[in-house]
């Protein structure tokens, strides 16, 4: 299976950790963000990696060339658009990739390996979008309004009583997902701001126009932060040191 990790911007509100180096390539606790996401991947059913670069490619590129991490295939394609566009163009640009289904993952996502295990295992409808609970929600959290497991709109400005969750940032895409999404992003992008659009206006409307083409896999319990600006930090540090505990004490018991 493959994945798209989506990494072109900057990421201008994580400043000044992303003054000189991609969002995805921020340390936290000594590996890059993108480490972290590749290694929660590893020994899941995901074998090829594709990730968007943009803003200093190069060094996303070296990095990708460097590593070497048993049972993963990773490369990156270069978005020539990221400083005039938004996710919508850099997910595009890798449809081809993923014409016979896969993740498509944001660069600033970080989980612990069982979330995309749920996902893989109860992923049901053609387009699948990982969604957490809480008790509040605020205007920069990506809301979803579902019914039952069918999601039936997805946007920040979705009004509280229409609210049931908020995307984590990861989707997954049956083929006949594949097709609709790229459909549907096509669609969007023929609008007057469809190249600074983000993908998810392309999944809100299949949600709304396509009954039972997108579902929602709930992931509450599990461990996932979003690394969007300086205060998530500390929560993103404290988030890998318990895969890291988890991982020695996995590695321990199979000894």
């Amino acid at each position: 299976m493959k994945a798209v990790i989506l990494s072109a911007g900057q990421g201008r509100r994580l400043l000044p950790y992303t003054a000189h180096q991609p969002k995805c390539m921020v340390p936290i606790n000594g590996r890059p963000l993108l480490e972290w996401q590749l290694r929660s991947m590893l020994d899941t059913a995901v074998t090829e990696i594709v990730i968007v670069t943009g803003f200093m490619a190069q060094t996303v590129e070296t990095f990708a060339a460097g590593l070497r991490m048993r049972g993963l295939a990773v490369r990156t394609l270069f978005n020539p658009f990221f400083a005039v566009s938004d996710n919508l163009a850099s997910l595009y640009l890798a449809c081809d990739e993923l014409r016979d289904g896969g993740i498509i993952l944001n660069g600033d996502t970080l989980f612990e390996p069982a979330v995309l295990h749920t996902l893989l295992r109860e992923a049901k409808a053609p387009v699948n979008v990982t969604i957490d609970r809480k008790a509040r929600y605020d205007d920069d959290d990506m809301k979803v309004q579902i019914d039952g497991l069918r999601l039936c709109a997805i946007g920040k400005t979705l009004a509280p009583e229409d609210t049931n969750g908020e995307s984590i940032g990861m989707l997954y895409l049956m083929p006949d997902g594949a097709a609709l999404m790229k459909s549907a992003m096509e669609t969007v992008l023929r609008e007057t701001d469809g190249f600074r659009r983000w993908y998810l206006s392309a999944v809100d409307m299949l949600a709304k126009n396509d009954f039972g083409a997108v579902a929602a896999v709930s992931i509450e319990g599990l461990g996932w932060s979003e690394v969007d600006c300086p205060a998530d930090m500390t929560r993103a540090g404290s988030l890998v040191r318990g895969f890291a505990a988890r991982q020695k004490k996995s590695r321990t018991a199979s000894a």
